[in-house]
């Protein structure tokens, strides 16, 4: 295992977090690059992997193929530097849901 954390954005987003002291960040600058890369992560056993929303929205069927079947590594989509993205459902909440196994309600 390399490293338990990692980001996985475009530039500015990865720079924000290695500033902050997370050691492993990828530029990913297409789709194919970001599938690449979050499967590699996946199966060196990365064990928390930050996305953008973005990557997120396009690689939905990826992630979801990992996380349904087990709790690591645990995807978590931020929003990138253009804000949030409007989305049906909160995947923070969903995230909480599936990992303790109760629903957190407002």
């Amino acid at each position: 295992m390399k490293s338990s954390i990692a980001v996985v954005a475009d530039a500015d987003t990865v720079t924000g977090f290695k500033l902050g002291g997370i050691k492993e960040g990828y530029v990913v600058e297409s789709t194919q690059e970001a599938e690449e890369t979050l499967t590699t992560l996946i199966k060196e056993k990365t064990a928390i992997i930050i996305i953008t929303e973005k990557i997120g929205e396009e690689l939905r069927e990826v992630i979801e193929k990992f996380t349904k079947s087990s709790a690591l590594p645990m995807i978590i989509e931020i929003p990138d530097k253009s804000g949030p993205s409007d989305r049906a459902t909160d995947p923070m909440r969903e995230l909480i849901k599936r990992v303790i196994g109760v629903e957190m309600v407002k």
